[in-house]
């Protein structure tokens, strides 16, 4: 079955351009009015950190947050949008300085479960069920600053808390291998899945690939997807591009490499990616030097490149495929894939 494509992208990929050598280069943008330029763009839905729904929410009451996210649902319902899924922001808080779930501080690993109950909430009033986990601060700087099992072991604790606060929500992982932390205690999607098998409720917990985290764990971004989707555990994706191992750039999807974006569209569509309601998430950034007239064309041309990836994908010759792979002439099937890209 082919797979059914429905494109989301954050609020926080509409951005001033600011960096950590420089301030924003561009004007803000108003919440309210980010939104309206979902639909002209192409998108479908929208992914929230708890905090784009709920500013503040840390200084807020739990009516208090229910009745902005009440608001936010409105918005998104005037608007013909849906939320994909809410993420609780965990690393930009001063109490998450060593890690939230597994900071060495037993008050600042229960700050954390606390503001991941209440995106659960959010997300609850904003029609989602998925919950994306990036956790970002979970790692050290230098090895000896934890027990990595015990790390793992606090990991579990704080996923088994959200399963069990709600029985509908589903956690979608996002592994990354560094940065901001120097190494990650769940850098790959294998580390996620067998995280989420030590959980009280494993079916529930899956992964969120994105293009650039897999690259910079030295892995092909298409492979990972495969892994997860043969476990039937590939919930979202965060589709983009990176020049090679350093930060992450959140590049326009297929800037950088074409073929490996081919890869990833293909064994989204060849395995059914999207019939049963997963979206396609495009995290990708718009360069510095963009001026602010065209500062969501990232987008939008994101979305483009993959549409005609698509394309070429599907106009791909299953049956000569299948007779290159049988006979193993290797390089005449790269000869045919790279054609197709150029169009010959």
């Amino acid at each position: 079955m082919p797979g059914e494509f429905k494109f989301t992208f954050g609020p926080w990929n509409i951005h001033e351009g600011a960096d950590p050598f420089g301030p924003p280069v561009r004007k803000s943008l108003l919440f309210a009015d980010k939104l309206g330029l979902y639909k002209k763009l192409g998108f479908d839905g929208v992914q929230f950190h708890d905090d784009d729904a709920v500013p503040e929410l840390n200084d807020l009451s739990a009516a208090q947050i229910t009745e902005q996210a009440e608001a936010v649902r409105k918005q998104l319902k005037d608007h013909g949008l849906v939320a994909e899924f809410v993420a609780p922001r965990l690393w930009e808080d001063p109490r998450t300085i060593d890690g939230a779930y597994t900071s060495n501080d037993p008050e600042c690993r229960e700050y954390a479960r606390r503001r991941s109950r209440q995106a659960i909430d959010i997300a609850r009033t904003l029609d989602t069920k998925l919950i994306v986990l990036w956790l970002a601060r979970e790692g050290t700087y230098l090895r000896e600053a934890k027990d990595s099992k015990v790390a793992v072991e606090r990991l579990v604790e704080a996923i088994n808390d959200m399963l069990e606060y709600d029985s509908e929500i589903r956690i979608a992982i996002e592994p990354k291998p560094n940065e901001p932390m120097d190494q990650a205690y769940i850098p790959t999607t294998g580390h996620a899945l067998a995280l989420g098998m030590l959980t009280v409720d494993s079916s529930r917990v899956g992964v969120n690939i994105e293009s650039a985290h897999a690259l910079l764990a030295g892995l092909d971004p298409s492979d990972e997807m495969g892994f997860a989707l043969a476990h039937g555990k590939l919930w979202s994706v965060h589709l983009n591009d990176q020049n090679g191992l350093k930060f992450d750039e959140d590049r326009s999807f297929g800037a950088v490499d074409l073929r490996r974006a081919l890869n990833q569209v293909r064994i989204l569509d060849v395995h059914g990616y999207g019939t049963k309601g997963e979206m396609v998430g495009l995290d990708v950034k718009a360069l510095r030097t963009q001026k602010d007239e065209d500062a969501t064309r990232h987008l939008s041309n994101s979305r483009t490149m993959f549409l005609r990836l698509l394309e070429i994908s599907r106009d791909l010759d299953g049956a000569r495929l299948e007779l290159l792979r049988a006979s193993r002439d290797y390089e005449e099937l790269d000869l045919y894939i790279m054609q197709s890209l150029i169009g010959e």
